[in-house]
């Protein structure tokens, strides 16, 4: 009996350490469809604590943190400029998921143009366990499918890791998903490594800036949305996907002079308002026609 109150108590005392087990997930995945041999590469950390779990680039958020510090850096010494240097390795991935235990609540967080959507998932993923078993690595795990997001997917989880979480916006399985990939190849997800951290990664929270100022390709305010109203949103952006960017100018220029350039791709420099918002929207387009195969085609539909 002495023995299994100790045990007990050993137990008890490391669940309640602030403790975060990462892992790390190699993201492999394929931006434009009339492109396939153009495959992208990014590490994601999938953070997982008592309370839930966070979702995110390891290369975005090494970038968002050293851009932060710059700025408010640069704050507290304010003298009417403020810098934001380009990053080598900004990252390709820019949403983030997190899931609140013990519900799952999840919450998808993406950008357009310099507003940041807060969108809440309403649909859990209804799996299809399978009696497949393979080796993943160094885990024994188990073929599970399902639908989700306009896509279909195949899933490997193992009951070695006990945890009912997994990459992006999936869980509900009993053990951690260490491979996830949708049926034609175009996002794979595949568990590299994990470590336990003593502590959360640093906050996110924006530097406060002086009054009147907005950084263009910074985050501006947070919207929480319901997946229809990120559709709206979205469709907005791609038939005009300046228009913040105007508005955000003609309010600033009501007590100030903006200016700003831009070089184009033949390498001139041009900074009339006129000429920066066309080559602005060009380029964005044109991403936009190259990154035709998202995630989940449903939210962009």
């Amino acid at each position: 009996m002495k023995k299994f109150i100790a045990f007990g108590c050993l137990v008890l005392g490391i669940l309640t350490q602030a403790q975060i087990n990462r892992f790390f997930y190699e993201y492999k995945f394929i931006p434009d469809s009339n492109n396939r041999e153009d495959v992208k590469s990014e590490m994601m950390y999938l953070d997982i604590d008592k309370n839930g779990s966070s979702y995110y680039s390891r290369d975005k958020f090494v970038s968002d943190s050293t851009s932060r510090a710059e700025i408010e850096k640069q704050v507290k010494s304010f003298s009417g400029n403020i810098s934001v240097n380009r990053k080598e390795k900004p990252g390709q991935v820019s949403f983030k998921v997190t899931k609140s235990y013990p519900d799952f609540t999840t919450y998808l967080f993406r950008n357009i143009a310099s507003d940041r959507y807060k969108i809440k998932e309403e649909q859990k993923p209804e799996w299809k366990i399978l009696p497949d078993k393979q080796k993943i690595g160094e885990y024994n795990a188990q073929k599970a499918t399902t639908n989700f997001g306009g896509r279909e997917w195949i899933a490997w989880f193992s009951t070695d890791l006990l945890f009912q979480d997994g990459p992006y916006k999936f869980y509900g399985l009993p053990g951690l998903i260490v491979k996830i990939e949708d049926t034609t190849g175009s996002h794979i997800m595949t568990l590299a490594g994990n470590k336990k951290i003593a502590e959360a990664p640093a906050s996110e929270k924006e530097p406060e800036l002086p009054q009147n100022i907005r950084i263009v390709g910074m985050e501006g305010k947070e919207i929480e949305a319901s997946k229809d109203q990120f559709r709206k949103a979205w469709k907005a952006y791609v038939n005009d996907p300046t228009k913040n960017m105007r508005e955000m100018v003609m309010q600033n220029n009501e007590n100030s002079k903006v200016m700003f350039k831009v070089k184009t791709s033949d390498g001139k420099e041009i900074s009339d308002p006129n000429q920066v918002f066309r080559e602005m929207e060009k380029r964005t387009k044109e991403s936009l026609a190259k990154n035709n195969n998202p995630i989940e085609p449903d939210l962009v539909k």
